[in-house]
Parts: structure tokens; sequence; C-alpha cells
């Protein structure tokens, strides 16, 4: 692709396929479609308001949207006028929004409804105070996206359709001034180890990152793409920026809540999600396995095995022989055909990203005929490192470099890297960056992996985050919480064991199987009461007792405690993407913590 800024790649994809739909929008039982046509007349139109707002090239504008089309629109259309775009979590805490805003000097904000313009409104009267010093922020003007008069989005866009005749050839002008090499945003990392970084992403980065997207061949021309990711994560982003690369149709659900509901009456293509999604399908279809009659479990079974079989061919790049794909055939239309169904029918891959997916949990999607390709990369490498790919994929790993990207490892076993995707560092913060890149341009990722033969890497915990044991034994926690998590009761888990003698676990329930549980057993109680009660102890107690099976002794769990509620990022316990934040949990759970080892 030859362009130099994404808001360049965005006005000619829309030129060359003017009157074919960009992305649908459920309205009741139908969708919406919008053109490319109609997509980038509206972009325009924001550009041109927001140059009539005094913005200039360089400026932040920060975005506080769920995932919607509107939030597409108002990113290209910041970056049409140099801007820099400046994403904010909906699910941000006031005090984190304003952290964000205070640090890259934003000076005009989007905000999605009523409750986030209240965030943003109670912090311009009141500041903020982080670490017991009291900030404040300067914003020129707060746009809502919902609504209609003075101060939301339509006003905001009338304006600028008044004014775009005047206004369009100074867009095209920033537009063409615009180098790879200048900022097109800073994006703040989830900070689940201390206040986020500004990462500074520049046009060139998001191009290279989208140009070797596109060379896996996961997304096509005209095939839907399913969105329901928070937008101001980088993960998700990229897939933006790739459908409007390669001409898909993007597909936004309305809410978590009607996920499902949505995914199967879009019959998407493509469909990006977080481990967290991955494991609760999983969990759901394996409770509703061992809940059926005895046939249905046989056959269930039966199918897996096949479909088992048939992924050791795949997996090894050999055909598969006829008369396993003839059985596979059965096994889909008896078994799998209808967990295929639920996510629309149409499915060709589904891509993982943002946090480590359990093996068994990416092997299963892959037997029952829906690949998950698990990808690797962060904030700070925009977002793509390495990614399995159609036809060359290897369960367990986070696939091969993809194109431009050189990795390496270090001599305690952190994964390095360089490429035209990797970030020039943190906004503001030059020692924070001094010890991400050293001065070769290797960007140190943190992470610990191990590459094989073939080039496949293989992430095998945080560098920050490996457990040492007072008896001097070392311990990847994450690999323990993603079998503990493989447990149909259990959602969430946190190892602890640094500097103690031996590894304890706080869980979370799964609400919907420890429902489903509870009823069977006839036991009656509230959510809360169900992490004090010793029969649904008892039954946790059976499954930790099987990961720990699978376990060294120095790594098995010795106790553990049940929380009342599960993580949530209103909770301030996980990410918006989903990670817990381990010294936020360890914090607040300190007395269960200490009860484990008293």
């Amino acid at each position: 692709m030859q362009f130099t800024s994404l808001p360049q790649m965005f006005f000619a994809r829309a030129e060359e396929w003017a009157d074919r739909p960009r992305y649908r929008v459920r309205e009741g039982a139908t969708w919406r479609e919008v053109t490319w046509r109609t997509m980038a007349t509206g972009v325009r139109e924001i550009a041109s308001a927001l140059i009539e707002a005094g913005v200039q090239p360089g400026d932040r504008v920060a975005l506080l949207c769920g995932t919607r089309p509107e939030w597409m629109a108002v990113d290209l259309a910041i970056l049409a006028c140099a801007g820099l775009t400046i994403p904010i979590y909906p699910s941000n805490l006031p005090a984190e929004c304003g952290y964000i805003l205070a640090n890259s000097g934003s000076t005009l904000a989007f905000v999605e409804n009523p409750k986030q313009r209240g965030k943003i409104d109670d912090l311009l009267q009141r500041g903020f105070e982080l670490d017991g010093v009291r900030h404040t922020i300067s914003l020129r003007q707060v746009v809502q996206i919902d609504g209609t008069g003075e101060g939301t989005l339509a006003a905001l866009m009338a304006r600028g359709r008044a004014a775009l005749a005047r206004n369009r050839p100074e867009i095209e002008r920033r537009i063409a001034a615009i180098e790879l090499s200048e900022l097109a945003t800073i994006v703040y990392t989830s900070g689940t180890t201390g206040p986020p970084k500004g990462v500074m992403q520049t046009h060139g980065n998001h191009l290279a990152a989208v140009s070797a997207a596109v060379q896996l061949g996961m997304a096509e021309h005209g095939q839907v793409d399913f969105f329901f990711l928070p937008l101001a994560h980088s993960f998700a982003r990229m897939v933006e920026y790739l459908g409007l690369a390669v001409g898909s149709v993007t597909a936004f659900a309305r809410s978590i809540d009607t996920l499902a509901e949505d995914m199967a009456a879009a019959r998407p293509h493509l469909v990006p999600a977080v481990p967290r999604i991955f494991e609760k399908v999983y969990a759901r279809i394996q409770a509703a396995r061992d809940g059926g009659s005895v046939l249905t479990r046989t056959l269930f079974d039966w199918a897996v095995r096949i479909g088992r079989a048939r992924l050791t061919y795949e997996e090894a790049g050999r055909p598969v022989p006829l008369h396993l794909q003839a059985l596979n055939a059965v096994a889909h239309r008896v078994v799998f055909s209808r967990m295929h169904a639920t996510l629309g029918g149409k499915v060709r891959y589904m891509v993982s990203g943002g946090a480590p997916l359990a093996r068994e949990i990416c092997e299963f999607f892959h037997i029952i005929g829906l690949p998950v390709l698990e990808g690797y990369g962060l904030t700070e490498t925009t977002p793509l490192l390495s990614a399995n790919r159609p036809g060359k994929f290897r369960i367990g790993t986070v696939g091969a470099p993809i194109a431009g990207v050189e990795l390496r490892l270090a001599e305690d076993g952190e994964i390095l890297a360089r490429g035209p995707n990797v970030a020039l560092g943190y906004y503001r913060r030059p020692e924070a960056t001094a010890e991400a890149w050293d001065t070769e341009g290797w960007f140190h990722t943190g992470d610990i992996g191990e590459i094989d033969a073939d080039g496949f890497l293989r992430i095998t915990d945080r560098k920050k985050d490996l457990l040492k044991t007072s008896g001097g034994k070392y311990i990847a926690p994450q690999k323990i919480e993603n079998l503990l998590k493989l447990q149909p009761l259990i959602s969430q888990a946190v190892v602890i064991g640094d500097n103690r003698k031996y590894c304890v676990a706080l869980l979370t329930l799964e609400q919907d199987e420890i429902s489903r549980w509870a009823a069977a057993q006839g036991v009656s109680l509230s959510t809360e009461a169900m992490a004090d009660d010793e029969r649904v102890r008892a039954a946790v107690e059976a499954q930790v007792a099987e990961v720990n099976r699978a376990l060294a002794s120095f790594e098995s769990i010795k106790y553990f405690r049940i929380l009342p509620g599960d993580f949530s990022p209103e909770s301030g316990e996980l990410t918006p993407s989903l990670k817990v934040k381990r010294k936020v949990v360890a914090e607040r759970y300190r007395n269960q913590i200490e009860e484990m080892y008293s």
C-alpha cells in the first residue's frame, strides 16, 4: 500500500468503493447498511467542523466512546485534520480519564453520552488527584455524540457541512502534508502495573501493521467482520484499519449483552475477540455437553475425536485423507453445525489477541471447525508482532513474525522486537522510553518466550509476573491461571506465591455455570452467599484438585479463597481489555491472602 497516512488510505478506498457497504448497524430485527460514500461525507463534515473549532495540526483530541460507527468517523476526521486521536475507554474511572486528558494535553473531547459527559464535566469543575497531587484539565470544547442540540455531534456536523466547501481544500492540503513519521495517536496502556503510559504511534506504524495484516489473509473484500471490542484498544483499532484497507463490511454489535443475538444475525466471516470471550463460549459448550444425555455426550466425544484427528493433518500442513474428510463432514452435520449456527454459520476465522489464550481452548475451536488464529503484540508495537495464519499455524504458539518484524530473545528469554510498526516511545516519559527501547532500536517487550525451529513464537510468561517461591522455584502464574479458568465453575483466577513457601489462589465463580450447578443440586443461595457455602467450596475444591494433578508439587495450589463477586473493569480489578490488575487484586484481598499463609 503506497499511502503516507491513514486518512489518505481511507479516502482512496472510499472513492474506489463508493457505493459498496462499509458497515452495518442493527436496528430492531434488521441491519442498516452505510456506504463508503456516505461514511466519507460524514468524516469530511466532522473534519470541517474541527477546523472551524480551531483544531490545528498536532492538536490532541480525546475520544471517550464505546465501539460504534461514530468512533471510526470521529477518529478519521481527527486524523484528516492532522490532529492526534487520544482514545479513552468508556469504563475508565474519572481520575483515569483526567490523567489521560492532562498528560496528553487534549484541547477538545468527544464523549459518547450524558454519563461520559458527566465524568468530564466533574473533572473540569473539580480537577482530580493523582499520587497525592492535585491536577486540572483544560478543554476548549466537549462534544456529546448522542443527542441533538447545541454541544452535540449532530450540531457540530451541521456547522461542518455548512463550511465544507470552504474547508475541503484545507482538509486535502493537511492530508497531503502528513508524513509516515508523524504521530497519529497517543494510546494509553491499560495500566496493570501502575499509571498508564501514552504510547506514541505514527501513521507509518499503523500502515506497516495493516500492510502485514493484509498479507495474513484473514480478511477479504466484501466479507463481514464483527465488532464489539473497545476501539480504544490497539488490537480492535488495527482490525478497524484492516477493514478499511481490504474493504470488509463491519457489523457492529449493539452491546455485550446482545452479543450472541447480534453475531448470529450478522453472520460474520471474521470475529476478533479477547481470550475471555473464547473462555466463556468454551465453558458454555462444555457445560451443555456435561448436562446432556448419554447419547449426546457419546456423539459429542466421537465428533471431537474425529475433529482432533483432522486437525493433526491440518496443523502439519498435510492433506486430510478422504475417509477422514467424510467422517468430519458427518461430525459437522450431527454435532458441530449447531455451534457454528450460534455464531451465524459463516465464520471463517476468529482472531484472539490482547492476552494469552489457553492451548486447550484454541485447540477445541480448531477441532470444531472454527479456527482461532492467535497473535501477539503490544500497544507499543501497534499492536502486532506475530500471528498464526490460515494454513500456517501451530496451536500453543502465537505464530511466526509478521512481514517486516524482527524478533529475538535476550539471554533471560525476554522477547525483543524491531520493525516499522514499533512505536516511537512513551509520551513525556523519557526514562520509561529509555528502559524499554535500547540504543539499537530493539523494543523490550517484558514477555518471556521461546522460538522453535520453524520460527513459531511461544509466550511462557510476563517477565515481571514470574513468581519465585521462598524455596527458589520460579513459577509462571498465567499457565496455572489458564488451567484453573478451564474448569466450569471458575471464572477468574489469580495465583499468589512470590517469596512465599507455596502457591495459593483467589478465585471467582462463573455465574451462569454456578447457577446451573446450584439448580441441579437444589441449592438456593444468592450470588454473594455462594462464595461461603461449603457445598460450593467442595465442588470448586474438586476442580482445583483436578488442576493440581497436572502441576508439579511446587506449582500446585495449596489453598484458595472464593471471592464474593466476579472481577470487572468497573470495579477496577480488570483493565478495559479484561486483563486482571494483579496489584489491585492482591491489595484489595490482602486479608484473604494472609489467612492462607497464616
